[in-house]
């Protein structure tokens, strides 16, 4: 049984209009961008023709071309038609070959239709913004969110907690230690080794390795750069492992959330708060059962932290908001949203363990008026925040 994901109807909607746009559906591997597309052929009802340069050695522009003349014989006798090339970020100069072909199609009124697929969005917008400008509309298609996991596997608000949004691993979860192989070998290091290292410059990999390993079992407290450098290895500086932060983020890995500040200018602040943005990259660090790491309340508590934190994480990637948090002194916010400056402060509560208002009473005080939540313990129930999406709750 395939499984719909939420953004299938929107995207074939805009299949079925007139061509007008290239289609772009980026996100990280294993999210389901391949069987999405094959959903939306299958509901299209128009020939179609799939292709991936997801191979050990980047093809070139000429790989394009071919694919591409092959999806123009299927439309002949002007038929719609539809393309989909598949981590066509891979392919060497790949948008010049999309927008030369593209242009010739609208010239002559070609009806075919081009989905493109990425597991590297900062590559994929790279080409877009050189090349391709005016000529698509992009998707972002993020991690499995609770609701997709329970409606597909019958998971529990406890299963996505711990176990994320990785529909591939559903079926590992009995067995912890081959759940957790599958996580870092099969997941994280063909992002790392084949996606960021084999199409961005990293001139240390040892420490880009070392950066994410670290920052995943730090996800939802705060470490230093300066304190990170001293527990790695591979030497570098802070600026590297700034800029490798960043390639994290944009492979759908994880993000260094900044100190909240209403300052008109905002720096980098020394001591992020790390923030995976899927609970299987930092549970599968632990190397134990969900029950056996559960029933640590300090331990239950940062996971459930980081699993709120990799849900509002995905309204952030979408371009909704700012997400941040806040200290000053040991007063402290888990999360702070900013949505064109109206803000919402979030407090994480794991149990029944009552809640410190000190924090929101402190940020109150610096920030003026804001949305006060209180998500678990005796405010919003875990499964209920968990089962909206994140703009259902924010100011």
């Amino acid at each position: 049984m395939l499984i719909e994901r939420t953004k299938l109807p929107a995207v074939l909607k805009r299949l079925r209009e007139p061509r007008h746009f290239i289609q772009v559906l980026a996100g990280p591997r294993q999210v389901g961008k391949t069987t999405l597309v094959h959903q939306l052929t299958e509901a299209l009802s128009i020939p179609a023709h799939y292709a991936s340069a997801d191979e050990p050695m980047p093809p070139g522009p000429s790989w394009i071309t071919q694919h591409w003349e092959i999806a123009r014989a299927l439309g002949k006798g002007n038929r719609n038609v539809l393309l989909v090339l598949d981590e066509v970020q891979k392919v060497t100069g790949w948008s010049e070959a999309v927008k030369a072909l593209w242009d010739a199609d609208t010239r002559s009124k070609t009806r075919l239709k081009v989905v493109l697929l990425g597991s590297s969005p900062l590559l994929l917008q790279r080409g877009m913004g050189e090349s391709l400008t005016g000529r698509f509309e992009r998707q972002r298609l993020g991690h499995w969110s609770f609701t997709e996991m329970r409606d597909a596997f019958g998971w529990s608000i406890d299963q996505w907690i711990f176990y994320g949004g990785y529909p591939g691993s559903a079926g590992l979860i009995k067995d912890p230690e081959r759940w957790s192989e599958y996580i870092l070998g099969s997941l994280v290091e063909t992002t790392v080794v084949r996606d960021l290292l084999m199409m961005t410059r990293v001139d240390k990999p040892a420490l880009l390795r070392g950066l994410f390993h670290l920052a995943a079992v730090y996800s939802g407290r705060e470490l230093s750069l300066n304190k990170m450098l001293g527990q790695l290895t591979e030497a570098g500086n802070t600026s590297t492992l700034a800029g490798y932060a960043d390639l994290l983020e944009q492979a759908g890995m994880l993000m260094a959330l900044q100190k909240y500040s209403s300052a008109t200018v905002r720096t980098r602040s020394s001591t992020p708060k790390w923030q995976v943005l899927n609970n299987a990259l930092f549970t599968s660090h632990l190397k134990m059962a969900s029950k056996e790491a559960m029933k640590d309340p300090v331990l239950h508590g940062r996971i459930v932290e980081s699993a709120v934190g990799a849900h509002l994480a995905d309204g952030h990637a979408d371009g909704l908001y700012e997400l941040n948090y806040w200290r000053e002194r040991d007063k402290e916010v888990d999360f702070v949203i900013n949505r064109g400056g109206n803000l919402t402060a979030i407090e994480v509560k794991s149990g029944k363990a009552r809640a410190n208002v000190n924090g929101m009473d402190a940020f109150v005080a610096a920030h003026g008026d804001s949305r006060l939540l209180l998500v678990g313990g005796n405010g919003i129930p875990l499964e209920e925040f968990l089962a909206q999406p994140p703009s259902h709750w924010i100011a």
